[in-house]
């Protein structure tokens, strides 16, 4: 599980201007739509051709969890993809993301700072670029780990450096033990 990827994703279906299809019948239809043919959905869902088809046809109606999951998981990340692409390019060029975490977060600074890591809640409202370094990130297959130094940083100069005004000699921002992440746009 991607804890920053699942975020960026969840802030950017929050712009979705249409719910996604709810019935398995109408998922399946509208993968098959996608995919043009039952033959790459059946592929791609691990099950068989057959399967889909009945699907299509409303002849099953209720799938297995572990089929539903992965199901509702491909019909969200390929709904509405200009809906998508219009929500990231308007959170990197002029919205920017907010970020709601609370986890342990600490720094490394000069001696004779209070650097100690620990649990904090904050929300800040990262600036544009970061917004963009995160979607760029996400979209070129970062790992989680990458995704979180690069929020580390976006936090460092925003929240802790507030903008260069404060903590100058500042070194690396700390981002551990992660125990609520959101995003919003």
């Amino acid at each position: 599980m991607s804890t920053f990827g699942d975020g960026l994703d969840k802030a950017v279906q929050k712009a979705f201007t249409r719910p996604t299809p709810k019935s398995a019948g109408a998922q399946m239809r509208y993968l098959v739509k996608q995919y043009k043919g039952t033959k790459a959905v059946a592929q791609m869902l691990r099950i068989s051709q057959r399967t889909v088809e009945r699907y299509v046809k409303d002849q099953i109606k209720k799938p297995r969890p572990d089929l539903a999951a992965r199901l509702e998981r491909e019909v969200k990340a390929r709904w509405q993809p200009q809906i998508r692409a219009k929500a990231r390019e308007k959170a990197a060029s002029t919205g920017g993301i907010v970020i709601d975490t609370r986890a342990r977060l600490g720094y490394i600074a000069p001696i004779g700072s209070t650097d100690e890591d620990r649990i904090r809640h904050l929300t800040v409202a990262l600036p544009p670029r970061h917004a963009a370094r995160l979607f760029d990130a996400q979209a070129q297959g970062a790992s989680d780990d990458r995704l979180r130094e690069i929020a580390a940083e976006a936090l460092k100069e925003t929240y802790f450096q507030d903008g260069g005004h404060r903590a100058g000699s500042l070194e690396e921002v700390h981002f551990t033990d992660i125990e609520h992440l959101e995003f919003d746009l």
